[in-house]
């Protein structure tokens, strides 16, 4: 169990992102998605398998082993001599040094020094304070200075598909910086989380994660870390699991020491001053406020209460106004005093790990962190152990069947054992081992037969290695089923071929062809792996500090070293029927769960499993012969090999095919130098937008086009050839990137299925019910609503999602989809972007494929990729809607000011390929083609004056501006006590009345009568 809070005081809470369509739902098995059941924010997205068994990909120890095609920078001088013990990946430019403190802390240092090109940072930086200010003011703007949903934005918030879980892939593409160079960064583990909370202060691990944020003796102001970060460029934030409480933050490199500084004070003499207590626990209660719409925070909690009473699993970790101020104000509890006490027992230095990440040689690192950490206390005690408290879930309560009442509309059935603990295996991951197996999509799997029976959507199944799924007193085993309607109705049937496909597996034992398909193929990610965001990459490190030994703080949560088949049955045999906890969510239980869980409020019921499944279960059953091991992988890369260059090297993407039908755009990348390409393309169509009838069946046909596609392609996308299809504004879009040896193959795959699509009428109903419910979970987020009435209002001919919605309650049929698939791919025009290691000649055979093998005729008329904005009149519009979410009492406000364009600073250091791609990709989806944008903007800001910018906003937040605000709440009289369904009617807007606070605001009641009276502005391009 995780929580997060940080982000939402700093950055700005992010949203899930899981809409309608369609991104390639790969397993848990394969990727071990950790949000399954984790709080908000962090997705560390642990990727463990690969072997160091595999020479041909195997990690280095140091400098030992070095690769040719390593980037400069790797070894640096005498006063950066890295850690031979420590193994890392040949393509790991960074160098490491592990050191322990006086005070028992540990820390590991992280050097690197690629891309400095022998320069000193600070010596092309030389920023003045009024620029810093500068830039602090101009900021980030969410969503584009015209007001535009560009297409870019709205396909990537289009690119998953719906599951039960809607955290899945909430911070998947949103953690990227947007306003720094390569940043340096830190992170503290501290041993200690929920689990230790005292019985009658719950959350109270939590509350001082939040307090020690509070100013220090050394740095007395409140908020003084967080606005030293907002002025260079930095950010942060912490988290608290059950066992373990992560900080973590990042700066440009040059603030670095200073900022160490600062932030060592939360540790070393936090002021935890009492009259902040109370806002304090504000903020913890908002998060809390913001967690209870969530279904997976919801089942997370549902679950935890069916632990023996004792075990901490059944605290309430997030802590909240009740538990923080009513209730100890009630009992006497003086909370200050016991911040204090719980402060100076458990932050100490022994149970701390530290890992920092800088352009500074190891010993420089070295001396800073000595110097600065070294003040840490420590107490000496020995560290909370709770792996005495085994078997929290051996009570009658488990092995039943729970009904839950969900808050979005979904069928899911969720299978969940407690196993003992599995983190002293992480040698050999059984967990993940079985997992790969019950997560596989190809012929012979579960979700292979479940989808044949039109039954289910996905499925996931797994550990995802949070506190809540692993700890040091169980490890979670789930398989998590997203239904259709029917097989919901089928529930358990669904799980008794779960079963069947586990017995399959424990009779035919552990197989070591498959395990060392998943070591080579981790293996060969692991070697080339691409680097990741700095901030992102020392959390990771600094909790694996806690759990691995020095030689594998970078591999213990990525390699499978070891097949021991004894250890992967153990954990095999325990997953039997007589075991397992049974959770069925879905809105048909609405009426009959009389049952509420006390901190969510979660509505469920408890029964027996059905008795004539549970004397099947516990007896003999036959298997079921369609079920089977997969075959042999061929989508495996085996040529790693550098392509030569047969064009010129250039410094942006060049367009090296044009013609009526299409274009491409290619780049050769020979900065990360890896074996990896990325591949998109854009079919834009006239008929997209033509009626949100259409848009309908786009949707269809892109979902039913993933679902065609996820048994034949999966092979590839667990050998690490990734996969998205998105239905964009104006078109298709097709994105695949891995290495590139085999990745043609799967383009080609994609296409085909393109080319040959076709619905079966039970995949289409599957589809059509399937689709009602996405849009239905769409707009019941009131940020979702919001943005969508905010666009209903700006852009000219754009349909809204409530529009969707009714267009698909009107009633489609298969013979309609197929007529406008048919007419999507008669006309067309095929926009490309091939960036990596292919050749310029190579590039050009994907379009030519596209083209030769749709047969495509030429665009008729000029599809632009862009809607036109309208110009708002020179007063303050207010749109208040009703929320359409019964069940969530959080509001949403969006204040939109109309102004002339501003550049936004954007300058960073690429840390992978796939960054430079996105950037690059947003040019030619959009058809603007500024590659150099970047640059662009940067030199244009270095113009502006603090002044200027001021003046700028002066001048547009006056009288007279072009401002419209949107509101979504609940009428007061609905938030508390209603006793209707909480799932109501979304296709259609209620309009309410402004507060009197906005009086003056003029009300928009009639979004369409508003728009038809007002001017466009003409499409946005910039020539030159």
């Amino acid at each position: 169990m995780e929580i997060n809070h940080r982000i939402w005081r700093c950055l700005g809470l992010r949203f899930p992102s899981q809409i309608y369509c369609t991104e390639r739902a790969r397993p848990l098995a394969a990727l071990k998605l950790a949000s399954l059941l984790k709080m908000p924010q962090t997705n560390k997205f642990k990727s463990a398998a690969a072997s160091s068994a595999a020479q041909s990909a195997g990690p280095d120890r140091g400098e030992a082993l070095r690769d040719p095609n390593a980037p400069p920078g790797d070894s640096g001088g005498d006063d950066n001599q890295g850690d031979p013990q420590i193994i890392k990946s040949p393509s790991d430019p960074k160098q490491y040094r592990y050191i322990e403190l006086s005070n028992g802390l540990r820390a590991l240092l992280i050097s690197d020094l690629s891309g400095l090109d022998g320069k000193a940072e600070d010596e092309d930086d030389e920023d003045s304070e009024e620029e810093e200010e500068e830039e602090e003011a101009v900021g980030e703007e969410e969503e584009g200075d015209s007001g535009e949903g560009t297409d870019e934005e709205s396909l990537e918030e289009g690119d998953s598909q719906d599951s039960d879980f809607e955290e899945l892939d909430e911070d998947n593409d949103r953690k990227k910086k947007k306003g720094s160079e390569k940043q340096s960064a830190a992170a503290l583990c501290i041993g200690v989380g929920s689990f230790s909370d005292p019985n009658d202060l719950p959350g109270l691990a939590h509350f001082l994660e939040h307090m020690v944020f509070m100013g220090s003796e050394k740095y007395p102001s409140e908020n003084g870390f967080d606005a030293f970060l907002k002025k260079h460029g930095g950010s942060d934030n912490a988290s608290t699991d059950c066992e373990r409480t992560i900080f973590q933050f990042d700066v440009q490199r040059k603030r670095f020491k200073e900022a160490l500084d600062r932030w060592a004070q939360f540790f070393i003499c936090p002021l935890m001053i009492e009259d902040a207590i109370d806002r304090e626990v504000e903020a913890v209660d908002s998060e809390y406020q913001l967690a209870k719409p969530s279904d997976s925070h919801r089942k997370e909690m549902l679950f935890g209460s069916l632990a023996k009473p004792n075990h901490p699993m059944s605290k309430f970790c997030w802590g909240n106004a009740q538990t923080l101020k009513t209730e100890p104000k009630e009992k006497n509890i003086n909370v200050y005093k016991r911040l204090r006490e719980f402060w100076k027992r458990y932050y100490s230095a022994h149970y701390m790990t530290l890992a920092v990440q800088s352009k500074e040689s190891l010993d420089t690192l070295e001396e800073w962190v000595g110097e600065i950490f070294s003040q840490v206390p420590s107490n000496g005690q020995p560290k909370p152990d709770f792996s005495e408290q085994l078997s929290p879930f051996e009570t009658p309560a488990f092995n039943k069947l729970y009904r839950v009442v969900p808050v979005r509309k979904v069928h899911a059935l969720t299978i969940t054992w407690a196993l003992p603990p599995q983190e002293k295996h992480y040698r050999v991951k059984p967990l993940h081992y079985i997992a790969w197996l019950i997560g596989h999509e190809g012929t012979g799997s579960i979700l292979s037969m479940l989808r044949r029976k039109c039954w289910a959507l996905a499925l996931f199944g797994g550990n995802s290695e949070t506190g809540f799924d692993q700890n040091t007193t169980y490890s979670i085993f789930s398989i998590s089923i997203t239904l259709t309607d029917e097989g919901f109705q089928n529930f358990y049937e669904v799980a008794h071929l779960v079963f069947q496909y586990l017995k399959m597996l424990q009779t035919l034992g552990p197989q070591q062809r498959i395990y060392e398909e998943i070591q080579k193929i981790e293996a060969n990610e692991f070697h080339y792996q691409e680097q990741t965001d700095p901030i992102e990459y020392v959390e990771d490190i600094c909790e694996n500090m806690q759990l691995f030994p020095k030689e594998d703080f970078l591999t213990g949560d990525q390699l499978m070293f070891d097949f021991k088949p004894e250890v992967i049955s153990a954990a095999l045999n325990l997953l039997t029927p007589e075991k397992a906890n049974l959770l069925l969510l879905s809105p048909e239980h609405e009426g009959q769960c009389p049952l509420r869980e006390k901190w969510f409020g979660t509505q469920y019921s408890v029964e027996d499993i059905q008795q004539h499944w549970r004397e099947l279960w516990a007896g003999y059953f036959d298997l079921n012969q369609s079920l089977h091991l997969p075959a042999e992988n061929k989508f495996i890369a085996t040529d790693f090999a550098l392509k030569t260059s047969d064009c010129p090297d250039t410094e942006y993407p060049v367009r090296i095919m044009n013609n009526d039908r299409g274009c491409l755009w290619y780049k050769k990348d020979n900065k990360f130098k890896i074996p990896k390409a990325y591949v998109r393309f854009h079919l834009i169509s006239p008929v997209v937008q033509k009626s949100p009838k259409n848009l309908v069946l786009f949707d269809l046909f892109v979902n039913i086009l993933v679902h065609n596609l996820a048994e034949p392609a999966y092979e590839a996308d667990v050998a690490q050839l990734e996969y998205k299809l998105v239905a964009g504004e104006h078109g298709l879009v097709i994105k695949v990137k891995g290495f590139n040896h085999k990745l043609p193959l799967l383009f080609n795959l994609i296409v085909d299925y393109l080319a040959d699509f076709s619905a079966a009428p039970d995949v289409f109903s599957m589809f059509a019910e399937q689709l009602k419910k996405t849009y239905f979970n769409i707009l019941i987020k009131p940020e979702k609503l919001g943005k969508d009435v905010r666009l209903l209002i700006l852009e000219h001919s754009r349909w809204s999602t409530i529009q969707k919605c009714q267009g698909l309650l009107d009633g489609l049929s298969v013979d309609e989809l197929m007529e406008f698939v048919g007419s999507f791919k008669s006309e067309l025009y095929a926009e490309g972007l091939v960036q990596g290691n292919f050749t310029s000649a190579e590039s050009m055979g994907f379009l030519q494929y596209v083209t030769n093998k749709l047969q495509f005729k030429k665009l008729s008329v000029e599809v632009p990729v862009l809607f036109r904005v309208v110009e708002l009149p020179q007063k303050h519009h207010l749109c208040k809607v009703k929320s359409l979410n019964k069940g969530d009492a959080n509001s949403e406000v969006t204040v939109y000011y109309q102004v002339t364009a501003l550049v936004k600073l954007k300058g960073c250091e690429d840390t992978h390929l796939g960054e430079e791609v996105d950037r690059n990709w947003t040019e030619v989806v959009t058809q603007q083609y500024v590659f150099d944008r970047l640059s662009r903007e940067i030199d244009a800001l270095k113009l502006m004056t603090k002044a200027e910018l001021v003046n700028w906003f002066m001048e547009h937040r006056g009288e007279g501006n072009r401002k419209l605000s949107v509101h979504v709440s609940l009428p007061e009289e609905e938030e508390e006590g209603s006793k209707m369904s909480l799932y109501g009617e979304v296709s259609k807007l209620t309009f309410l009345p402004a507060s009197t606070l906005l009086a003056s605001a003029t009300t928009i009641t009639d979004i369409r009568a508003f728009i038809s009276t007002l001017n466009l502005y003409p499409y946005h391009k910039i020539l030159k």
